[in-house]
């Protein structure tokens, strides 16, 4: 907690006063690990990061091993539902740490967007289960303060997604990412086949 720390929680923990979940959107930028490791501290809420399975599953047993020791829940895109049924239904805020900035498994089915340049498709289940439960969303950005050391700011991109029109949690999401790249390139992870998909002829928005 000392090497990576949140620098305005009361921003995430005011919802938990409130008796609500978040729903944290960021990317695969700077020390993501650490989040996930660290997440169930940094706020008041139960810590949940939801993730893809590993085609290695030693190598997944092993790394969520780590990922859990302090308490923070991992859960898969097969069962994130259930996990989030449970809690919601029983009360219990937390906080689902998504990576939202991972190639659609289905292109058909994703949100199209002006993105560094280029159209490109998103995942959209992170605004799919705010809707669903009508949860806060929040981005959070890291920032590498110096080696070993990072930290986390977080703004809110909607309080209560039933407000905001269909897409506009997924397009407000993929700004404020591109506004993070460009603040500091090298620091996201490019080599994870971003636009393996072509959506040149795509209408921007939901597919």
């Amino acid at each position: 907690m000392r090497r990576y720390y949140c620098s305005n929680p009361e921003v995430v923990n005011k919802f938990y006063e409130e008796g609500k979940s978040v729903v944290l959107m960021s990317s695969h930028y700077n020390n993501w690990e650490w989040m996930v490791l660290s997440l169930d501290m940094q706020f008041k809420h139960h810590g949940i990061g939801v993730g893809a399975h590993n085609t290695n599953k030693v190598f997944e047993k092993l790394i969520n091993r780590a990922r859990t020791r302090y308490g923070t829940e991992v859960v898969f895109h097969d069962n994130v539902r259930e996990v989030m049924a449970y809690h919601e239904t029983n009360h219990i805020p937390a906080a689902y740490m998504i990576l939202a900035d991972q190639n659609p498994s289905n292109p058909k089915r994703c949100y199209v967007a002006d993105f560094l340049n280029q159209k490109t498709g998103f995942i959209r289940g992170s605004e799919g289960f705010a809707r669903k439960y009508d949860l806060p969303v929040l981005y959070y950005k890291v920032i590498k303060e110096k080696l070993g050391h990072y930290r986390i700011e977080v703004e809110v991109i909607c309080e209560s997604p039933s407000e905001m029109a269909d897409g506009a949690i997924m397009q407000r999401y993929t700004e404020l990412l591109e506004e993070t790249i460009k603040s500091n390139p090298p620091y996201w992870l490019w080599s994870h086949r971003r636009w393996k998909h072509n959506f040149d002829d795509a209408p921007l928005g939901n597919q």
